[in-house]
């Protein structure tokens, strides 16, 4: 899951975070996201919570990527709602990772419209 320590790592980068911006505004020590970012740890979903609201991710998204959650809805989630779309599948977010933050911004931006769209052709 050293994937997601870089994941968190680019979008504090993209978000002209500095690593102390980073601790101070989610309660966490430096040195801790630091290891994260390396992959030296991971993350409980505790500490996901408190950096999600920062880097601007929903909650779902990082415990998705942390594999807390699947990315496909199950039956359950199908009945509660219409449809539930996590914003990065695990392997989208692993292949993504490796790519310069321009090329992310970009898939990214192309996986918001698609889901729009799905979103749209579900509601007719």
């Amino acid at each position: 899951m050293n994937h997601l320590g870089r994941i968190i790592k680019q979008q504090r980068i993209a978000m002209r975070l500095t690593l102390r911006q980073l601790a101070t505004a989610s309660g966490l020590s430096p040195s801790h996201l630091g290891r994260i970012e390396r992959g030296e740890r991971f993350p409980s979903a505790y500490i996901l919570r408190r950096i999600a609201k920062p880097l601007a991710f929903d909650d779902h998204e990082l415990f998705t990527l942390a594999g807390f959650l699947s990315p496909v809805p199950t039956e359950d989630t199908k009945e509660k709602s219409s449809v539930t779309f996590p914003r990065l599948d695990p392997y989208v977010a692993s292949v993504l990772a490796r790519e310069p933050v321009v090329v992310q911004r970009a898939a990214i931006g192309v996986l918001s419209i698609l889901r729009s769209l799905a979103r749209s052709i579900l509601k007719e």
